[in-house]
């Protein structure tokens, strides 16, 4: 007898999906256990607070009642999370169940209420797991994102409230590549760089932003007899349009620009369909003169972008200095 082959994959997909969708209760349902423990908490050392070290007197008596029946989930400082947990978040109505309780750890992480929901919002809209939502996190894509846009544009595009309409408005600049692996104090070949990002695709499509897919490297480009390379083309399904990245290892020069400039020129007219937008073009640099492209390009442009990129993600100081002089950088402008 021969059994129709669907059915087989219909019933392990019921199955995959069943077992996750349970998992995602148990755990959400973990999650509120959580918040109702911080909030009893909260309740109790409110009622105790005119009583000096009231709150740390409570929380080490709880844990000395509940760690030897419950386990390692309520020592001190788990508690104290807990409770921390529920003075960030205090709507039990409001926590999302697509959020894991180890997302919710590291959102408590997150001081700023904005950046808190625009973390919330790309969770959710790009389905990251814990990981990929750490490393947004830890290579501060708000603050990044923030250098070329305002804090409400951020905030609307991450939450669908509207599309972007500018390249500049998800692209990042500087990009972090430190899950190529690659050693910043070694000199390398574009060649090589482009290998590291075929190999790490789906975390250079995470670093790149949302809406975007791979469709090509060393792409050939037929121009009356002349044979040009473009070293990788994607798609933007939100800009609606090709995005092709040309990788510099060293500093950025105007025959790169007037270079990747004639590879956005020949995708608009021989690729772009009517309905699309026009063609983007990243320059993945090393190192970049920032006058060099402002003078290089016409006015207003807003198909060629610059980015530098690094292979480490940076100390926290480090991150802030830069981020605060592109923002004054910005605002003189």
């Amino acid at each position: 007898m021969i059994i129709n082959q669907s059915i087989i994959t219909d019933i392990k997909n019921i199955i995959v999906q069943s077992k996750e969708k349970a998992i995602r209760a148990v755990d959400h349902q973990r999650t509120l256990m959580y918040w109702h423990i911080g909030k009893r908490i909260f309740e109790e050392e409110q009622e105790g607070k005119e009583r000096a070290d009231y709150g740390t007197y409570l929380i080490k008596l709880l844990s000395e009642q509940l760690q030897p029946e419950f386990g390692s989930g309520f020592s001190p400082r788990q508690l104290e999370r807990y409770r921390q947990f529920y003075r960030v978040f205090p709507i039990a109505s409001a926590l999302r169940t697509q959020l894991s309780w180890t997302q919710y750890k590291l959102l408590l992480s997150v001081d700023n209420e904005e950046q808190r929901d625009f973390y919330i919002a790309e969770t959710i809209k790009n389905n990251w797991t814990s990981r990929q939502l750490e490393r947004q996190i830890y290579s501060n894509l708000y603050e990044r994102l923030l250098v070329s846009n305002d804090k409400e544009n951020v905030l609307s595009v991450a939450k669908n409230e509207k599309f972007p309409s500018d390249a500049k408005e998800i692209i990042k600049d500087p990009m972090y590549l430190e899950f190529l692996g690659l050693k910043r104090e070694t000199s390398y070949y574009e060649k090589d760089l482009e290998n590291a990002i075929i190999t790490h695709l789906q975390e250079f499509l995470l670093e790149l932003g949302n809406g975007f897919s791979f469709v090509a490297r060393q792409k050939r480009i037929h121009i009356e007899g002349d044979e040009f390379f473009a070293d990788l083309v994607f798609y933007n399904r939100l800009l609606q349009c090709f995005v092709i990245i040309e990788i510099k290892t060293h500093k950025l020069t105007h025959q790169d620009i007037g270079q990747l400039q004639m590879y956005v020129n020949y995708y608009d007219r021989m690729e772009k369909l009517p309905h699309e937008t026009p063609t983007i073009g990243i320059l993945l640099c090393a190192d970049k003169n920032d006058a060099v492209v402002k003078f290089t390009l016409p006015e207003n442009q807003k198909q060629i972008i610059a980015s530098q990129y690094k292979l480490y993600l940076p100390t926290e100081q480090q991150l802030l200095e830069e981020v605060n002089k592109e923002l004054e950088s910005f605002e003189e402008k």
